[in-house]
């Protein structure tokens, strides 16, 4: 299932890059930075890399970490983030078609299932601990800096409840703070559901 995921996610990410290029309505450099702008493509990307990498065996090095409980729960929030975002928030204002909604399919419903039922297989529930959540957030926080900060000299923004232009820095931040606390909840839930499963 490793493979399939690496694989799909892979996929799925590079097709994206070949539409947003060809459809570009900037020079490919800037399309290439807007591309890498948005959580979905570096959350799904992290995903490919996370199963790609968990294929090796080797447990001790710099690589031991793909290996730790905890790092595949943090993926599994983190994706799972991007498909309940998409579905509740953005799935209303656009409506793709052809590959393009094949794909989006794949980024925002498909793979995050598959992490979810990989992750209630495979995990190792009972070893993760709360304590680990300030560390999953170092990613979604930087992420987020850096948008705002991107956005303050590109007015570029990925998403619309993190345009700064159109809602104001004081709305932006609101829905930032927001997103954190659906983080901490996430990642509390699912830590309280591995625990439970592995009991089970």
């Amino acid at each position: 299932m490793s493979i399939l995921l690496a694989t799909v996610a892979s996929v799925a990410v590079l097709t994206q890059y070949f539409l947003m290029i060809e459809n570009r309505v900037a020079p490919i450099f800037e399309t290439t930075i807007r591309f890498f702008s948005f959580f979905t493509i570096l959350t799904n990307s992290l995903v490919a890399i996370y199963f790609a990498l968990s294929l090796l065996k080797k447990k001790s090095g710099y690589l031991s970490i793909i290996h730790k409980p905890g790092t595949l729960t943090a993926i599994t929030v983190y994706i799972t983030i991007v498909g309940l975002v998409y579905q509740i928030i953005l799935r209303h204002i656009w409506e793709p078609t052809g590959i393009q909604m094949i794909v989006d399919e794949l980024l925002h419903s498909i793979i995050p299932i598959l992490v979810i039922v990989f992750w209630y297989l495979y995990e190792e529930g009972i070893s993760v601990t709360y304590k680990q959540i300030p560390q999953w957030l170092i990613y979604p926080i930087i992420y987020l800096i850096y948008i705002l900060m991107r956005g303050h000299f590109s007015a570029f923004y990925p998403y619309p409840f993190v345009d700064v232009g159109s809602l104001g820095l004081s709305k932006v931040l609101t829905n930032s703070a927001g997103l954190i606390v659906l983080f901490i909840c996430m990642s509390a839930l699912f830590i309280k559901l591995g625990k439970t499963i592995k009991r089970r």
